[in-house]
């Protein structure tokens, strides 16, 4: 059994205004400390055999200037590889808008370390998607990088855990749940939405990833 509070309360979430390629960009920022060296950490985050089993298979040719594609997700090109400290690559998901993600390690307390994930997008784009649709998709996608900081807890605590098979159970459901009301309050706090179209916008997000779960996570 997965401790579901402990998890979720494990990462700060944070709306923040990080620059991509292209110019301005808004940006989710996760931070959370892992209980393992910064080897390892490097290691479980750019591995592809060690990748594939926390995440999923990772295909390319995976260097600086290299192309890589995950399975049934996302794929980009590595602009930055810095061991063992920073990876940033490009993150396109299908015909989606490209977006740059950078992941960040440091040595924390006790000989853990500190891993910052940083998903940044066009402001122009995202701007207009959340006065058009609300901020429920920026939560949805907060929540997926909350999936998979869990995948990689998990893993460098040995745990088996395949993801596929799990966000069908009710232990899931619950994960994501408190994950969108976590995300809600980051996006309230950063952008004053009020009350209400946050509240919409969260049980958007829960709909998308625990369709049967009610607004106050109740099945």
């Amino acid at each position: 059994m997965i401790d579901i509070i402990n998890q979720i309360n494990a990462t700060q979430r944070e709306i923040g205004n990080q620059p991509v390629t292209a110019g301005a960009g808004r940006s989710l920022l996760l931070r959370r400390t892992y209980d393992a060296s910064i080897e390892d950490v490097w290691s479980a985050c750019t591995d592809p055999d060690r990748i594939s089993r926390w995440l999923t298979p990772i295909d390319g040719d995976l260097r600086i200037g290299g192309t890589f594609q995950l399975k049934n997700n996302a794929g980009g090109e590595i602009l930055r590889c810095e061991k063992p400290r920073l990876i940033k690559v490009t993150w396109v998901l299908g015909e989606g808008m490209p977006t740059e993600v950078e992941v960040r390690l440091a040595p924390g307390g006790g000989g853990g370390t500190v891993l910052e994930l940083e998903h940044a997008a066009p402001a122009e784009i995202v701007d207009e998607m959340a006065r058009t649709y609300g901020p429920g998709a920026t939560i949805g996608i907060g929540v997926g990088w909350d999936l998979t900081l869990l995948g990689l807890d998990l893993f460098l605590h040995g745990v088996t855990f395949d993801p596929a098979t799990w966000g069908d159970t009710p232990e899931a459901k619950e994960f994501v749940t408190a994950g969108c009301h976590a995300w809600g309050r980051a996006v309230q706090a950063a952008w004053g939405t009020g009350d209400d179209d946050i509240s919409a916008a969260v049980a958007f997000a829960v709909q998308h990833f625990a369709p049967e779960t009610g607004r106050d996570g109740d099945r």
